[in-house]
């Protein structure tokens, strides 16, 4: 470090090394922090992790349920659903009094939902942990409304759907999906097909359902992370949702087949946009152990990331393109690897296409060089330590990982699996995903 203070260190990124460090003291894996799980016996888990955020903590409610678990026909989009209606709150709270109480805090509460999982959050003082407790087992365990309350609601949802469809990126999602897909229920997007969004408000029994069989303690995980003592936060959990029922019934995801020839598609957007050209091919699901899946993710940076010779070639010296972007997502079953591109001229979307193919024909057949797989691996391990900055932050990174594996172990697995990898796994990975029949490709035209 220049001691003139020309190349100093931000004082912001000085506390975030020292909080990071004094954790990875007290922990031997890539996860730096330590931390505590204990499991009800109604089979509700809780995990904390103490953090050094003086006297603030975040409370994620993780449902491992998403729009995945959507099976029945005409019945997706309920997993989002009930992102909604848990605000709705109880008898003993209903929603106004429930909102109230989280203003009273001074909390942060929002919710989301994903194709595995829902989450419910909160980031609030330490002091008022209890409260938290009280309000939020409550919701979960005795959820009310009447249907007038359901179908407004249901009504509600199907209006942010036609605004969600104003994108062309969400057009684009939902028909990329629903023609790479044939049988599993990544087929719809987490908002839902549309027509099953629209006959929603006459879904009230079903949606009781739902939430009966979802919504147990075998099926959630309480995250808490920050300026928490986990025996306490452990013995307050036990005294507020150890009533609660469990009676969780796990669907019957029906496989996807295997794909046999590529597929592609071509949407007409209503709107102005730029042509946009997406490439997926059917990936595998998140193992940690795996070490195709750790090579396909390193594959997917080296070949297309900020730092790779085809977003250097279209994006900075030809620019053609708006945007390069790829994605190796973390899922329970098989998703998609995709690779997307914003085309600035509709006559090059060809010629882009055609750079993208051979880039991984290059992968498939000549070893990465060494150097570059090992900064891959830093980066992508730097990355992930560097968003740990807050108690929310550590929970949100840790909320997919949790509701997929029920607990944080894989974390460390993962990235051990990682450091495993060398160049002839990157080319097998680049062979054994990549192919022409795992291939769908969708390019959205806008209006001229």
């Amino acid at each position: 470090m220049d001691l003139s203070g020309k190349y100093s260190i931000p004082l912001v990124l000085l506390c975030l090394f020292s909080f990071i460090l004094a954790a990875s003291l007290a922990s031997a894996g890539t996860f730096p922090f330590a931390y505590e799980q204990q499991t009800l016996p109604n089979g509700l888990k809780v995990i904390a992790v103490p953090l050094d955020t003086p006297g603030l903590i975040t409370y994620f409610s993780i449902v491992r349920t998403g729009s995945r678990d959507e099976v029945e026909p005409g019945r997706s989009g309920y997993a989002h659903f009930f992102e909604h209606m848990m605000f709705r709150g109880t008898k003993n709270l209903p929603g106004p009094e429930y909102d109230r109480i989280v203003t009273g805090l001074g909390a942060n509460s929002n919710a989301f939902t994903t194709d595995d999982f829902t989450a419910y959050h909160l980031t609030f003082p330490q002091k008022d942990l209890e409260t938290v407790v009280k309000i939020e087992s409550d919701r979960f365990q005795n959820l009310s409304y009447e249907k007038q309350a359901f179908q407004t609601e249901a009504g509600a949802v199907y209006g942010e759907y036609r605004k969600s469809v104003s994108s062309p990126f969400m057009i684009l999602e939902e028909k990329l999906l629903d023609a790479a897909f044939d049988k599993h229920t990544y087929k719809h997007t987490t908002m839902g097909f549309e027509a099953d969004v629209k006959a929603m408000p006459e879904g009230y029994d079903y949606s009781l359902s739902f939430f009966k069989r979802f919504y147990r303690p075998e099926n959630v995980v309480i995250l808490i992370t920050g300026d928490v003592q986990p025996k306490a936060a452990f013995a307050l959990v036990e005294k507020y949702y150890g009533d609660w029922k469990p009676g969780y019934e796990p669907p019957k995801i029906t496989p996807e087949p295997p794909q046999q020839a590529p597929r592609s598609g071509e949407i007409a957007y209503s709107g102005r946009t730029l042509p946009i050209l997406c490439i997926a091919y059917k990936g595998a699901a998140f193992d940690p152990g795996d070490k195709d899946y750790a090579a396909a993710r390193l594959l997917n940076e080296l070949a297309f990331g900020e730092t790779s010779e085809l977003h250097k070639k279209l994006v900075l010296r030809e620019q053609t393109v708006e945007f390069l972007a790829a994605d190796v997502p973390v899922n329970r079953d098989m998703p998609l690897f995709t690779i997307a591109s914003m085309v600035k001229e509709e006559k090059d979307i060809a010629a882009v296409r055609g750079e993208i193919y051979k880039t991984i024909e290059r992968f498939q057949t000549t070893p990465v060089d060494a150097q570059k797989l090992a900064d891959v691996k830093k980066r992508m391990k730097y990355g992930f330590l560097m968003d740990l900055d807050s108690s929310d932050n550590v929970a949100e990174a840790l909320a997919r990982i949790v509701a997929l594996t029920g607990g944080i172990e894989a974390i460390d697995m993962f990235y051990d699996t990682l450091e495993t990898v060398a160049a002839d796994d990157i080319r097998r990975a680049a062979e054994k995903f990549y192919r022409p029949d795992r291939r769908t490709v969708m390019v959205l035209k806008g209006e001229k």
